[in-house]
């Protein structure tokens, strides 16, 4: 385990303040929300984050994101 990973960062979500481990991507950081990255859009600091984006980025202090959920319907 990384140095960085042992770490743990103040982010907010959807205007709530959460901490997560050091280290993360964001695809990590929505699944330790119980959060399935297929299934939502993620906004970063006022930036879109591309989905094909996800597991590449990583969680920084400091952040903030917006997520959204895609909902079926007919």
């Amino acid at each position: 385990m990384s140095f960085a990973r042992q770490q743990s960062l103040n982010i907010r979500v959807n205007g709530e303040h959460r901490r997560v481990p050091g280290g993360l991507s964001i695809a990590q950081m929505l699944g330790e929300l119980g959060l399935d990255p297929l299934r939502v859009a993620v906004e970063r600091n006022l930036e879109v984050v591309p989905r094909t984006s996800l597991s590449e980025v990583p969680v920084e202090d400091g952040d903030t994101f917006e997520v959204v959920h895609f909902v079926g319907g007919g």
